[in-house]
Formats: C-alpha cells, sequence, structure tokens
C-alpha cells in the first residue's frame, strides 16, 4: 500500500511564502515524476502546479512561473513545492502526485489559503 503525508498548508497573506511537503511510502518503486497540482474550487478542475522528474527535469504552469520551486530528495521519495510571493489567486487545495507507471498515486491534499 502507497502513503503520501503532504505538509505545510496553512494561512498566509498576500506576498508571503510556504513549503509543502510530500513524502511517499509503501511499495512504490520506479518512481517517474512527483509533483503538485491544486483545485482552487469546489467542482473546478484539478489544475497541474509544478512537477519533477527522477532526472530533475521540471515543468511549472505559467501562472506559477518565477514564483514557485519544486524540488525533491529521491532517497526519501519526498517532493517540496517552496511557494514566494503568494497571491489570493493561489488559494486552493493543493495534492501531490506521484506518477510510478503505470500507477498513479494522489495525497489526501492540504488547503493553502493567501489572504488579500
Amino acid at each position: 500500500q502507497v502513503q503520501l503525508v503532504e505538509s505545510g498548508g496553512g494561512l498566509v497573506q498576500a506576498g508571503g511564502s510556504l513549503r509543502l511537503s510530500c513524502a511517499a511510502s509503501g511499495n512504490i518503486f520506479n518512481i517517474i515524476s512527483m509533483g503538485w497540482y491544486r483545485r482552487q474550487a469546489p467542482g473546478k478542475q484539478r489544475e497541474l502546479v509544478a512537477t519533477i522528474t527522477t532526472g530533475g527535469y521540471t515543468n511549472y504552469a505559467d501562472s506559477v512561473k518565477g514564483r514557485f520551486t519544486i524540488s525533491r530528495d529521491n532517497a526519501k521519495n519526498t517532493v517540496y513545492l517552496q511557494m514566494n510571493s503568494l497571491k489570493p489567486e493561489d488559494t486552493a487545495v493543493y495534492y501531490c502526485n506521484v506518477d510510478w507507471s503505470p500507477f498513479n498515486s494522489w495525497g489526501q491534499g492540504t488547503q493553502v489559503t493567501v489572504s488579500s
């Protein structure tokens, strides 16, 4: 069984910073990429925030480029998301994702709220 444990969400003022962490444990192997997605409102589609491959290749949504940085510790199967210059529109539930094809695992989500 695979577990993804997320931490680091919370309430912050606009312009502030938060760091999210997600640790994967269990019978997980052959990880291709790890990343973060977010859902900004109930019923809205979950959208890509950032992903990083085992080799370190990163991909970011245009809306977060230059403000967010994704990184990972392969030895610990942990992925991080450093979020700077946060905006109210970054308010969302952030979900950790691990692609270990053919499988795909999701965390339970962590709330990030940015006040104006």
